[in-house]
């Protein structure tokens, strides 16, 4: 949490951007795994930890832009609920912390609603994503859930996409300490991998050194030798000797729920072979790529552009592609080896509010494309002083992609499909990184993690 003063500066320049009505936030409510005392690991909405900080269950809050009221919907704890939990701060303390003088108990909030919508003020609210936030929306405005997503506010969705996605120093800070942490994560895990360990014995260490560090995860963790597939959360399989381990991973500072996200591909083997350390090489270069052009006013599409045709540059030059490379980009036939986007907006969610939509987060506003390889670019609007986000390149061979294009002959005018079918087993590879755009370029955050062949190989033999 950070002072007081953020808090209120924050509700003050949202009022000022929405203008009118009454700002709806749903915070989160504990969700039972198997019965309600036992619980998932309680996570706070994100957008209401930006405006108004407290990181406990069951909270609502109402912004009333009209009235300039500002309210924290909760109830105090019973004795029942000290003993079960200890002694916790009352509802005013906490609403005292970030600068709210108000509090009433959540009954109060269906009525002030009711009172609001009476006088014709409209009711903002955010796209919701949780199941008992369809309940809430239904209870308290009346909207079925089948209704709700076209009901939501524009306005506030814009206006808080563009609040969210200019990153302050103070939130730098802690960006910089979850980029740390995940550092250290995937460096434990790339030193630990060798044959004959499963996966998930690299992912407990990965969850370790987290937790060690007052961490947790950001999101669930990949540690596959099936890196051709690029969510892949299965962590059965033995690792043998020559194959190539892929893991995502990334930490949460748990006071303040800032997150990490990086990636790193390491042999499971003390070296890479040969055709590891080339294709390796061809990702690096792409990375390069991408993240040397990357400035304010630059639109982060180009840098995927970037990424892309060095990687198609690098096909051609080993017998896979062929004919005018700018071309074959343009038309995604790059896509066969790089499907998905460079990178995405982070903050206080991985896929920073991503539960916004990615044309407001990641557009602008404006619509994405719906050319497969390209319409899995989550970001793709002029970069900003502020904007944090990942850079993510990748190189995979998938069978069935290249099995469903060879059998259509897609692309067969820049597709060598013989020589791909020699790489068609190697599974897939990806470096990850995250970047600020600052006022004169931009600066990768936090620790460096090891990303060439000779820099893992020279990590994995200490």
């Amino acid at each position: 949490m950070f002072k007081k003063e953020t808090y209120i500066q924050r509700r003050a320049e949202l009022k000022k951007r929405v203008q009118s009505g009454v700002l709806l936030f749903l915070g989160n409510d504990e969700v039972g795994m198997n019965y309600a005392d036992n619980g998932y690991t309680f996570r706070q909405d994100s957008t209401f930890l930006y405006y108004f900080g407290s990181d406990y269950a069951g909270l609502s809050a109402i912004i009333d832009i009209d009235n300039d009221k500002e309210i924290i919907f909760e109830n105090d704890l019973t004795i029942d609920d000290i003993v079960w939990m200890g002694t916790q701060p009352t509802a005013k303390e906490k609403a005292a912390l970030v600068g709210i003088n108000e509090t009433l108990p959540v009954a109060e909030l269906k009525k002030y609603l009711d009172k609001a919508s009476a006088k014709g003020q409209k009711i903002h609210y955010l796209p919701p994503y949780r199941g008992e936030h369809y309940v809430k929306l239904l209870h308290l405005l009346g909207i079925a859930p089948e209704a709700q997503k076209d009901g939501v506010s524009v306005e506030f969705i814009v206006a808080v996409a563009d609040m969210r996605n200019h990153k302050t120093a103070e939130e730098i800070i802690e960006l910089e300490k979850a980029v740390d942490i995940s550092a250290d994560m995937h460096i434990a895990a790339m030193k630990m991998a060798r044959p004959g360990l499963k996966e998930y014995e690299v992912a407990a260490k990965i969850v370790e050194v987290a937790q060690s560090q007052g961490g947790d995860l950001s999101f669930p963790i990949i540690a596959t030798i099936n890196g051709q597939t690029l969510h892949n959360h299965y962590h059965g399989n033995t690792m043998q000797a020559g194959q190539l381990l892929l893991i995502d991973a990334g930490a949460e500072v748990t006071s303040s729920h800032y997150c990490g996200d990086l990636s790193s591909t390491c042999p499971v083997s003390e070296r890479f072979t040969d055709q590891q350390r080339m294709i390796m090489d061809i990702q690096v270069r792409a990375h390069r790529a991408a993240v040397s052009i990357l400035k304010p006013g630059i639109n982060f599409r180009d840098a995927h552009v970037a990424a892309c045709t060095s990687i198609a540059n690098d096909m051609k030059a080993l017998g896979l592609m062929k004919g005018d490379i700018d071309t074959a980009v343009a038309e995604g036939a790059h896509a066969l080896f790089m499907p998905c986007g460079l990178g995405h907006m982070m903050g206080l969610d991985v896929h920073d509010m991503e539960n916004l939509g990615e044309v407001y987060v990641g557009y602008g506003g404006k619509p994405k494309s719906t050319v497969f390889g390209y319409k899995s670019l989550r970001l793709g609007r002029e970069m900003e002083p502020g904007f944090v986000f990942t850079v993510e390149p990748g190189v995979y061979f998938i069978p069935e992609l290249i099995d469903l294009w060879k059998s259509e002959k897609r692309f067969a005018e820049y597709l060598n499909f013989d020589e791909i079918e020699k790489f068609k087993n190697f599974s897939g590879l990806r470096n990850e990184e995250d970047y600020l755009i600052t006022e004169e370029g931009c600066r990768r955050l936090g620790k460096y993690v090891p990303m060439t062949p000779d820099e893992i190989e020279a990590l994995k033999a200490q």
